[in-house]
C-alpha cells in the first residue's frame, strides 16, 4: 500500500506536463482527493476526466487560476481555506522560463515568471505547512530545476528563479526535520513538455532543443519523484545522463564554468551588434 493512500493533494499548473503526470500517478497511488489548478479550464476539465475515468469515486477539484496575479493567488487560498481543503500533499509544479539575452527580455513575462516561479510557489508552501504541522505529517515537492545549479546564459533570469527554489526548498527541509514532513527538490533535465515553446520569444535565434538522448519521459520523472518523496529523499535528478554531468559542473570551479560558458553559449555582442 502507498503512503499516500487515502490522503489529499495539490498540484499546481496542472493543465499540461509534468503536472497534469503528477495528477494521473498521485490518483493511481491512492490519494482520494485531489485539487488541481492552472490557466486553462479547457486543459483541467480534460484533465479530471482522465483521472476519474481511471480512477472511479477519487475526488477531484479544479481551481482556475493565474499564478502570476497576487490577488488571484490570496483569493484561491481564502477559497481554499473556505473550502476546509488543506493537502497532505503539495506539488508546486507550475513554473515557466524565458530563452534569450536579458537586455532583450519582455519585462513583462520576467515579472510574470518571478510571480510564479518564485512568489506563488512561496506564499503557497507557507499557506499549507501550519495544516501539515498540527496533522505530524506531510510531503511538500518544489520543482526545481537542473538550470538553477548553474548560472545559465540565455536563461538568466529562469536560472536564477530556479537557483531560489532549489535553496528555499533544502533550507526548510532542515527546518523541518524531524516534524513528519518530507520535503522534496525535483530538479529536471529536459523532459517533453512545453516549456520549450513557452520560453521561446516570437523571431527569436535561440531555441532550447536539447538532444533526445538527454530528455527524460515525463512518466519517470514522475514515478521516480513521487517514489522519493514518499522515502523522504531530499533532492531528485532523473536520468542517469543528466545527473552525472549536473553533479560534476556543481564541483566545478566558477573560471572555468565561465570559460565554457564563453565558448558555447555564442557571441551574445555580436546579437547586440545586430539589433536594428
Amino acid at each position: 500500500m502507498s503512503v499516500f493512500t487515502g490522503k489529499t493533494a495539490l498540484v499546481t499548473g496542472a493543465s499540461a506536463g509534468l503536472g497534469g503526470e503528477f495528477a494521473l500517478q498521485l490518483a493511481d497511488s491512492g490519494v482520494t482527493r485531489l485539487m488541481l489548478t492552472a490557466r486553462r479550464a479547457d486543459r483541467l476539465e480534460e484533465l479530471k476526466g482522465r483521472v476519474v475515468a481511471a480512477r472511479p469515486g477519487i475526488q477531484v477539484e479544479m481551481v482556475t487560476a493565474d499564478l502570476s496575479d497576487a490577488t488571484a493567488v490570496a483569493t484561491w487560498m481564502s477559497e481554499l481555506d473556505k473550502r476546509g481543503f488543506y493537502p497532505d500533499i503539495l506539488i508546486n509544479n507550475a513554473g515557466f522560463g524565458d530563452i534569450g539575452a536579458f537586455e532583450t527580455s519582455d519585462p513583462g513575462k520576467i515579472e510574470a515568471m518571478l510571480a510564479v516561479n518564485i512568489t506563488a510557489l512561496t506564499r503557497l508552501t507557507r499557506w499549507a505547512l501550519p495544516a501539515m504541522l498540527k496533522r505530524k505529517i506531510g510531503w511538500i515537492c518544489n520543482v526545481g530545476s537542473t538550470a538553477g545549479m548553474l548560472p545559465l546564459p540565455s536563461f538568466a533570469v529562469y536560472a536564477a528563479t530556479k537557483a531560489y527554489v532549489n535553496s528555499f526548498t533544502e533550507a526548510i527541509r532542515v527546518e523541518l526535520h524531524g516534524s513528519g514532513i518530507n520535503v522534496t527538490a525535483l530538479c529536471p533535465g529536459p523532459v517533453e513538455t512545453e516549456f520549450g515553446q513557452v520560453a521561446g520569444r516570437p523571431g527569436g535565434k535561440r531555441k532550447f532543443a536539447p538532444p533526445d538522448f538527454l530528455c527524460v519521459d515525463k512518466v519517470d520523472v514522475v514515478r521516480e519523484t513521487l517514489d522519493a518523496l514518499a522515502r523522504g529523499q531530499g533532492r531528485i535528478i532523473p536520468g542517469l545522463l543528466v545527473r552525472i554531468p549536473i553533479l560534476l559542473a556543481e564541483s566545478t570551479p566558477r573560471w572555468i564554468l565561465r570559460l565554457v560558458f564563453n565558448l558555447t553559449s555564442g557571441d551574445f555582442r555580436k546579437e547586440r551588434e545586430a539589433q536594428p
